[in-house]
């Protein structure tokens, strides 16, 4: 019941061979400064919990966030429970970090940990246990399944993960493991956090550094999995591509020998004479046919990423 279609990989399979490559510049570049290494990580917790916690309804600005877990400042008018979440968020990424040793392979006590982690003091009576009852999911074009069902779905979906019988390479093991939690849906709350969490530890065991999916992307990341229950999976996998590039472009360009110049898709139209326009160019950053990747409500690209473009169409012709 887990095989899914890869028909996919062909709208794919520019991203994913761009990510791999990113991938192995970054292996060839390690061991990376460990200071440059520490304050990457620090930067990116936060951005992973306000993100995660922000898509789930937490009201915390990024900043807000930033406050609480580096500054242990309490924000006025702001529900103990948006600060648990902060700080639950960061104790489990910490415990996610501690299981990322050589030849790690997925375990359900891990992701039951990560669970009661996220929910500890805000739903104590439930973290780290999965479900006992039915459930249903606003918004969702489906019913997860029985309870009674939940702990074997469990269990079978981590035998796929660790098996891999489809031989899918890890961004889509990811991908498939993100859906079919979601699908299982199997603790009452903390799902999202929860998902979110373990498909990096799929990712990051492997050397990519974790994909994060932004706020402002909520609304696509909830029509996409929506489509994944209908058997198609491109627009999850071009989001998980576009979320994973944007951190290894972050991870590139603090590398001290990196020329990559990547500039808001708006300006570079105005700095630079090119053959397309700021239109067309953001629709290619979109589609995942360029190396673009978002920050907030914004792309950016580089000069060279839309010559490779043009490149490559020329030679298909």
């Amino acid at each position: 019941m887990w095989e899914v279609d890869v028909t996919y990989r062909k709208e794919l399979q520019t991203s994913f061979a761009r990510l791999f490559e990113k991938k192995a510049l970054l292996e060839k570049a390690r061991p990376l400064p460990a200071v440059a290494l520490r304050k990457m990580r620090e930067a990116l917790a936060i951005e992973w919990t306000y993100n995660s916690n922000s898509i789930e309804g937490n009201t915390l600005s990024l900043r807000e966030t930033q406050m609480i877990l580096q500054e242990g400042i309490t924000i006025k008018g702001k529900s103990l429970r948006e600060h648990f979440e902060a700080k639950n968020h960061e104790t489990a990424l910490e415990h996610l970090y501690v299981l990322l040793n050589p030849g790690y392979q997925l375990m359900g006590r891990d992701i039951l940990k990560l669970h009661e982690l996220v929910l500890r003091s805000i739903e104590d009576d439930y973290a780290g246990r999965l479900r006992n009852a039915g459930v249903r999911i606003a918004g969702a074009n489906f019913v997860p399944p029985n309870a009674q069902k939940v702990s074997g779905l469990f269990d079978e979906l981590i035998e796929y993960v660790n098996t891999n019988p489809q031989k899918l390479n890890v961004i889509e093991v990811a991908m498939v493991f993100h859906h079919k939690f979601v699908w299982i849906h199997p603790f009452f709350d903390g799902n999202g956090r929860t998902v979110r969490l373990a498909m990096n530890l799929i990712l990051m065991k492997e050397g990519f550094p974790p994909a994060i999916i932004l706020r402002n992307d909520r609304k696509k990341y909830y029509e996409a999995l929506n489509l994944a229950n209908k058997g198609n999976y491109f627009k999850l996998g071009l989001l998980m591509c576009q979320a994973l590039e944007r951190t290894l472009n972050i991870y590139i360009q603090a590398l001290p020998d990196n020329n990559a110049n990547y500039i808001e898709i708006s300006n570079l139209v105005e700095e630079e004479e090119l053959a397309y326009g700021q239109e067309y160019i953001s629709l290619l950053a979109r589609q995942g046919k360029i190396d673009a990747y978002k920050e907030g409500r914004n792309w950016l690209t580089t000069k060279e990423a839309i010559e490779n473009y043009m490149k490559n169409r020329k030679r298909k012709r």
